[in-house]
């Protein structure tokens, strides 16, 4: 069942446009191929386990979901502070449309 669930997982991971291939190149950057597919296979098994226990359908959050829920206050004053950091002084000033 490993094996089928790795290659359901790396085909999912080639569809466009999905929360779960999103999901897959943030792991895989970080950690490889193998073990992002590994971790999208579980995420997959979970969401069935919760669809077949709650009876619901499946709806995806969309290949956007990490970036449209940054908060960009939080994005900017982390950003300073990477910058001062390397001895650069940061000056942050919303800029006029």
């Amino acid at each position: 069942m490993k094996r089928a669930m790795i290659e359901a997982a790396r085909a999912v991971a080639r569809s466009k446009g999905t929360y779960s291939s999103a999901s897959n190149a943030r792991i895989a950057r970080r950690r490889g191929p193998n073990k992002a597919a590994v971790a999208l296979s579980h995420s997959m098994l979970n969401v069935v386990w919760l669809l077949l226990t709650n009876g619901e359908l499946y709806q995806d959050l969309g290949a956007d979901y990490f970036e449209k829920h940054h908060d960009p206050d939080a994005q900017v004053k982390r950003l300073a502070k990477r910058i001062d950091a390397l001895g650069f002084e940061v000056t942050v000033a919303e800029r006029v449309a």
